[in-house]
């Protein structure tokens, strides 16, 4: 049996937030476009699986939906109420930016049941790593609200259910989507079990949320570590946070599993972002994350897909971060990935430097991390 899966299901394509292209909803003077978070980066991504053959090298499963028992680990029952009577109505919106109509809500149980499965597998050592397709994504989600194009917390709670039938204790999760990841930050904010880490665009979604000093609460205080990095950071800047903080603060925490929310949308060809980064990029820190992973914890990593808004760029992006997953010398072509590397400011700039050096001071000072594991890298760039 392969020693990766890959969970995915038709029903999460099948959500419909509606004509609202970029925006949170439809208005006089839009004309009506296909919603941004559209179902088709993520279709083209399986396709692409399958044309390249990849996806003959993975455990390809299809689970069921998660039970309302599983979602009320973490979302309130009147939330979850709410979401059922809207959906009965014809739609609605979640809360914030979450507009969803009839079958969305089927679709997002779908989702959560991937991630689910996925941890379990992986928790239970029925698999080494997983990658969980879900749709909709799941890490703006808040226990009592939806939440940019997120309606149900889908790694929230696929966690506290693995956690609660003792499959796992101590679980990171790294979230390098280019919004923050505020939905994991809620649900584990004052657990010291759970390591949240977000590494996102400085104030781009949500405004309120995603500050260093937000650091987690009475006996999570510490258990919580964001890394709002400016716009226009590129390659340099993510490999230095990465290098420096990121891999480092998680293998201090000694995690028995590494749960990454893999959003691509810190890709430069996403509408919705304003970094920099090529699929090359995230395969590198699929790599770092798995070299960790063997390193702290018999290699058990989740991948679970999260924002990406470039119908074109996301599948190779995905398709890059599954071929290192699964080890294979399957790879496509990316046309852009020499392009993009190319571009003026990719070497970490003196005020990346200076920012995220800070937080490392920082968090050293509080006796949080471990040296890094290639320290050769300090001060390597101008």
């Amino acid at each position: 049996m392969p020693a990766t899966g890959f969970f995915w299901h038709e029903r999460c394509f099948w959500h419909d937030p509606g004509a609202i292209g970029v925006f949170s909803s439809p208005g006089e003077f839009l004309q009506p476009q296909p919603a941004s978070e559209s179902p088709e980066s993520k279709r083209r991504l399986k396709n692409l699986l399958e044309v390249s053959g990849l996806i003959d090298e993975l455990a390809v499963r299809k689970p069921p939906p998660a039970a309302r028992e599983d979602l009320e680990r973490f979302h309130t029952a009147r939330y979850l109420d709410t979401l059922e009577a809207g959906d009965r109505a014809g739609g609605g919106d979640g809360g914030d930016c979450a507009p969803y109509s009839s079958g969305s809500l089927a679709a997002a149980c779908q989702s959560t049941g991937l991630a689910i499965a996925a941890v379990e597998a992986v928790a239970s050592g029925e698999l080494s790593r997983a990658y969980a397709l879900c749709r909709p994504p799941g890490h703006h989600a808040e226990s009592d609200r939806g939440r940019g194009f997120c309606l149900l917390g889908n790694i929230p709670v696929a966690v506290l259910r693995a956690r609660a039938r003792g499959l796992v204790g101590r679980v990171a999760i790294l979230d390098w989507d280019v919004h923050h990841g505020n939905g994991h930050q809620t649900a584990f904010y004052m657990n010291p079990e759970v390591f949240t880490v977000s590494l996102h665009q400085a104030g781009n979604y949500p405004l309120e949320t995603g500050g260093f000093e937000e650091q987690g609460e009475g006996p999570g205080f510490g258990y919580n570590l964001n890394l709002p990095l400016p716009p226009g950071c590129g390659l340099g800047a993510y490999d230095h946070a990465m290098t420096e903080l990121v891999l480092p603060a998680i293998e201090a925490f000694d995690p028995e599993l590494i749960v990454v929310a893999c959003g691509y949308d810190a890709c430069a060809k996403d509408p919705l972002g304003k970094m920099m980064l090529n699929s090359n990029a995230f395969a590198r820190m699929t790599a770092q994350v798995m070299a960790l992973a063997e390193r702290v914890c018999k290699g058990r990593l989740v991948m679970v897909h999260e924002g990406g808004y470039s119908e074109g760029y996301v599948p190779l992006c995905g398709h890059a971060v599954i071929q290192v997953l699964a080890g294979s010398d399957i790879r496509v072509p990316d046309p852009q990935n020499d392009e993009i590397a190319a571009w003026a400011y990719q070497s970490l700039q003196f005020h990346q430097r200076e920012i995220i050096d800070r937080w490392c001071e920082a968090w050293a000072a509080a006796g949080r991390l471990s040296p890094p594991s290639n320290a050769s890298t300090r001060n390597s760039r101008p």
